[in-house]
């Protein structure tokens, strides 16, 4: 079967900003690189948040998700990978010379010398507001996700969740809603310490440790009323809504992954600080990995990108150098750089 597929040196599994980097980085150490993505569009757990601004990646000024995603999808194709959407890929056969047939769940097959998963948390599924016939007012006015902001001006909104997204989601809606409420049943929320700050020295009311216990409707449709409870004292409070938003988290799927023998810690794939699982040939970056000094970060899986991918390069060839030579050297930029009209005098 092999003998019919087109082999490449490096198959990355994920198309997520750790996914998308790594083939920006591949390029740069010509090698023959291919990117699955089991959904259709690249992107990730990112393309959850589109209108959430991220201010933490190094030299880029504030920029909203789905800029940040479009800006990595054109970074990516730099050195013109073969990319592959809507394919999830659910088995992996050794073969005696040391390459890899990949499969995916649709039957089609990809052959290739070595591995890197940059699968994040696996198949994601919001977590649902776990109260009877919640559902039905997911046509309407009760959200799992912000796509944008500007449905929301003007209106009274619920915000049920501690994690980052909810303080974010909770931040840039002040400005924009009539009223923002936060419900969480800790004391303590989950996002990063600046953010937190903010939320609380703003005008968001926020209530903890309260969770949601009912939602109310007049017409059956639409939620207009939304009764919270005191998680010790029971104590109920009652907020007039026009919309509720719900972050209690995602939950991860590896699916097949799991029986590939990867040695996995309660969540995360264990690989050493080189980026190598325990499979030969098979390496592994961003939200997927741990490691001592793992930094949780979109700066972070930038990192790992380049750790798995120079660790695939040595794997291939010993003698490489360990790492590529940076842009301003490298020759795969010269004839790029011609075409931006930049004049390299060295």
């Amino acid at each position: 079967m092999s003998n019919q597929l087109e082999l490449y040196d490096v198959t990355i599994i994920g198309g997520g900003p750790a996914g998308m980097y790594t083939a920006f980085y591949s390029g740069m150490r010509d090698l023959k690189t291919k990117l699955i993505e089991a959904k259709e569009e690249l992107g990730g757990r990112m393309l959850i948040y589109p209108e959430k601004m991220i201010w933490d990646v190094g030299g880029v000024t504030p920029i909203l998700c789905h800029q940040l995603i479009g800006q990595l999808k054109e970074q990516a194709q730099t050195f013109e990978p073969t990319i592959v959407l809507g394919q999830q890929i659910t088995h992996q056969a050794r073969q005696e010379d040391g390459t890899y047939i990949l499969t995916a769940a649709s039957g089609e097959q990809h052959w290739t010398r070595t591995v890197i998963l940059a699968i994040g948390y696996g198949i994601l599924q919001m977590a649902k507001l776990e109260i009877e016939g919640a559902d039905r007012y997911e046509v309407t006015n009760l959200h799992y996700t912000v796509q944008e902001l500007e449905p929301f001006r003007g209106k009274r909104v619920l915000i049920s969740g501690g994690g980052d997204s909810a303080v974010d989601w909770a931040n840039e809606l002040e400005s924009v809603a009539a009223s923002v409420t936060v419900v969480h049943r800790r004391e303590q929320f989950g996002g990063h310490e600046k953010n937190i700050v903010r939320m609380k020295n703003s005008s968001v009311d926020v209530r903890v440790p309260y969770a949601v216990s009912q939602l109310h409707s007049s017409n059956g449709e639409t939620i207009d009323q939304v009764t919270i409870n005191h998680v010790e004292s029971g104590e109920t409070v009652q907020f007039e809504v026009d919309a509720v938003i719900v972050n209690h988290g995602l939950k991860s799927d590896f699916g097949p992954l799991k029986k590939w023998g990867i040695d996995m810690g309660d969540w995360c794939a264990n690989v050493s600080g080189k980026l190598e699982t325990n499979l030969p040939g098979i390496f592994a970056a961003g939200d997927f990995v741990d490691y001592p000094s793992k930094v949780r970060l979109i700066a972070g899986t930038f990192t790992d990108a380049v750790l798995a991918l120079n660790s695939a390069k040595l794997y291939l060839d010993p003698s490489a150098p360990k790492v590529a030579y940076v842009s301003s050297h490298n020759e795969r930029f010269k004839e790029k750089n011609k075409a931006l009209g930049v004049v390299d005098d060295h």
